[in-house]
This record gives structure tokens, sequence and C-alpha cells, in this order.
């Protein structure tokens, strides 16, 4: 996707209240945090305590609006190349590991979560904000759709089950909960917030 497209789309909702949940989930987050498919970098403004930001993102076209913003943040942030399946760290390396509209669009949405469990540490979290599949009638358009929202959407899923992805791969999804993801179209409002933990296993 191209970036600036992505972020002239998005810039009213992040003035208000997407930039409001951005800042909620990622401001009070502490230590080595790694974020997976980081794309233009709008979560970085919003990082305030952590140690350091790792900062993957796969898409050339993002990552070049990604490495502008980065002098942003207030706290040190590295670029890397690469992508969700396979993360070139050593396991445990991070308390916490964001993923902001990414799982949506990932080629294998459980090898990601797989490698995301392996580098955290146990008991740290994965902050998620995703869109979802939604229920009854919206999840049967969801579905009709998806294959055309792919092709002209950077890969993105409409209808992916994420939290039942996320409770497969090892995580206590307790503290997800549903929400609408504003400023968005029908098929992409229905969302998933909140912190995973990883578990010991």
């Amino acid at each position: 996707m191209i970036g600036w497209l992505y972020d002239f789309a998005g810039r009213r909702v992040e003035k208000g209240e997407l930039g409001a949940r951005r800042h909620e989930l990622v401001a009070g987050l502490e230590g080595a945090v790694l974020e997976v498919g980081a794309g233009t970098g709008l979560n970085l403004p919003h990082y305030e305590r952590a140690t350091r930001v790792v900062a993957v993102e796969p898409d050339p076209g993002m990552a070049g609006r990604l490495r502008k913003r980065a002098p942003e943040a207030s706290v040190p942030v590295e670029i890397v190349a690469g992508k969700a399946e396979s993360l070139p760290f050593e396991d445990g390396t991070y308390d916490t590991v964001v993923a902001t509209f990414v799982l949506c669009s990932v080629e294998d949405p459980q090898t990601a979560l797989a490698e995301i469990h392996r580098v955290l540490r146990p008991g740290g979290g994965l902050v998620l904000l995703e869109h979802v599949r939604g229920r009854g009638r919206l999840a049967r358009w969801q579905d009709r759709f998806t294959p055309l929202h792919r092709k002209v959407a950077g890969n993105c899923h409409l209808n992916r089950a994420t939290k039942d992805e996320v409770a497969a791969a090892g995580f206590d999804v307790t503290d997800l909960r549903d929400v609408r993801i504003p400023g968005s179209h029908p098929l992409v409002r229905s969302g998933l917030q909140g912190v995973a933990i990883r578990t010991s296993s």
C-alpha cells in the first residue's frame, strides 16, 4: 500500500478518537517493545515510557514514511525490515509486542502469532487494536467482499476471527474486548482491543 495514501485517508480520525486509542494503548508501555507491521509509524508519537521500540515493517512504501516519523518519538526507535511470520529476534526478547491493524493483512496469522509468542517473555503482553469479523449479516458481507478487498487493500482480510487465533496461539485473551473502530466504513467497523498475555507454555 502507498504510505502517503494510507496517512492521507486516516488523517482526520488519527487526530481524534483513533489517535486517542493509540495513545491509550501504548503511552504507558515500559521496557523493550516490539511493534510488528508498524506501517507509517502512527503509533510512534504516542510512546512515552518504553526503554526502546523496535518497529518491524516489510513494505518499503510504508517503511519510508516510518523512518521520517521516527524522530517524532520521545523514546529510542529502531526500524527493521521484516515480516511478522519470521521475526529476526531471540526467544523472550521483548516485554511487549504491539500489533495495530496488522493481523488482518499478514499472510499466515497463526505463524505470525507463534513468532510473537516466541519473542515475548513469559507473562509479556500482546497489545492489540484490530478490525475483525463481525456477526450475522455483517459477517456474511465481509466474507463476500474479502477476496476483492485483499486485492485493493494490501492483503487486508475483512473477516478474520482474530480473538480465536490469538487464543489458539497460547495467549490469555480475557482482557480483549469488542470495540467499534472509529472513522471506518461498515465492513471494518467491528474491532478488537486490549492486551493478551503470553502464557508460559
